[in-house]
């Protein structure tokens, strides 16, 4: 950009505000690089992927294209998915059985990618082995299992990271700064909602397999759209608000897909938090309607989050913190929001202004996990999502499951909420 002298301190104020404005408060939040240039150097790590269904061959994916990262085994007990996952392995090891995988000395660490009844015993066995362990969300489709993970997790001298990764999130962790400024003001309600139009069922050649892929829409192996689904954005909440909730009432209804399941494809949850905050998560299976989005509304304002965009929405009557005038505007919920852009830095660096190009982070949040998952256990770094934290977000989403199978309030009791 050609620079104009004449333009003076007013050109300088645009200059620093453009650049500053995404990155820091008003309050004099520091100025920090919100996602690492590159990405972990050191040598590659030896995982071994177990669970090759859809989201098992998309950690599969994301792993293949990163340096770092050697995958030393695939398992899954359908042959299908064993071959789609070795597909994307090329050279490693395609077991049925992932007992085998924990004598191998180039495994040095577990995915736990399978069902979520299925976590416990995998993320077990894999720590009693000595390997380290990420392990997908929900830690358990009960808390019973959740708590035996995270109190193995706990003794364990291994690193263990629960799959939430929206604690790796670039654009989470940049607005996280702007919440803890409290420029929302007083919180007020909390939005989540989650609309997919899908039926979660599955085909399969026979009964015993159709069974087995459909455990999300059985009782007895599913935690239901908020433990399934929801416990991402219900984690979001907890951190943003800096508290767990005290209780939850819930709703559930079969609306759309009466195919002779009993888990709902239509809930409502109502979380109580401290101060009077009320948490309202709504999802459904029976629309793509809003697709999935979290809204916070304080006094002084709201924010807006989806998983790779933000947009924070001033009221009318709130202070001006003086950088809003040189931020990106966009229109979102038929206001004017401010866009939130969490690789700020990383467009300075090409010789650009926030607020002007950019909104997408460069790396998904999945990648940044198992960037973090790396830094742990090459380097010593605390995990994006520990095994505490893991436990906790489970126990939050399970039991607003739960609360959706029957009627009236559920407290969640404190030393549910703890391992120790």
């Amino acid at each position: 950009m050609e620079h104009h002298p004449g333009e003076g301190r007013r050109g300088f104020l645009r200059q620093f505000a453009a650049t500053s404005a995404l990155l820091m408060s008003a309050r004099g939040l520091a100025l920090a690089q919100v996602t690492p240039a590159e990405g972990p150097t050191g040598p590659p790590l030896g995982l071994a992927v177990v669970g090759c269904g859809p989201w098992g061959r998309e950690i599969l994916q994301t792993l293949a294209r990163v340096p770092w990262a050697k995958v030393a085994a695939v398992c899954d007990t359908y042959a299908p998915f064993l071959r789609r996952g070795g597909e994307l392995a090329p050279g490693a090891p395609a077991l049925g059985d992932y007992r085998p995988l924990l004598d191998r000395p180039d495994v040095e660490a577990v995915v736990v990618a399978t069902p979520s009844h299925l976590h416990k015993d995998v993320a077990v066995a894999a720590l009693r082995a000595g390997k380290h362990v990420y392990c997908e969300a929900p830690l358990a489709s009960t808390v019973e299992d959740a708590r035996a993970i995270a109190l193995e997790a706990m003794s364990a001298k291994v690193v263990f990271q629960g799959g939430l990764q929206g604690r790796s999130n670039a654009l989470y962790r940049h607005v996280a700064q702007f919440v803890r400024s409290g420029v929302l003001g007083s919180d007020a309600v909390v939005s989540a909602h989650f609309s997919r139009k899908d039926s979660w069922r599955r085909a399969a050649p026979t009964p015993q397999r159709e069974a087995e892929l459909n455990w999300r829409l059985s009782s007895s192996t599913s935690a239901g759209l908020p433990g399934e689904a929801g416990i991402h954005q219900l984690d979001l909440v907890s951190a943003y608000l800096n508290a767990l909730p005290e209780a939850v009432t819930g709703f559930g209804a079969i609306v759309q897909w009466r195919d002779g399941r009993d888990v709902s494809d239509t809930v409502q949850c109502v979380l109580e938090y401290p101060k009077g905050v009320r948490v309202v998560f709504s999802g459904t299976l029976a629309s793509s309607v809003g697709g999935v989005f979290t809204l916070f509304q304080g006094s002084n304002s709201g924010l807006m989050m989806r998983e790779t965009r933000g947009w924070l929405i001033k009221e009318a009557d709130s202070a001006l913190l003086g950088w809003e005038v040189y931020a990106r505007k966009e229109s979102v919920l038929d206001e004017t929001g401010i866009a939130m852009i969490a690789d700020a830095t990383k467009i300075l660096a090409a010789g650009q202004v926030p607020g002007t190009v950019g909104g997408e982070p460069g790396k998904p949040p999945l990648l940044l996990a198992f960037e973090d998952f790396y830094r742990s256990i090459r380097e010593g770094a605390a995990p994006a999502c520990g095994a505490l934290e893991a436990y906790r977000a489970t126990v939050v989403a399970v039991q607003a499951h739960v609360a959706c199978r029957s009627p009236g309030r559920l407290t969640y009791a404190r030393e549910s909420l703890e391992l120790i």
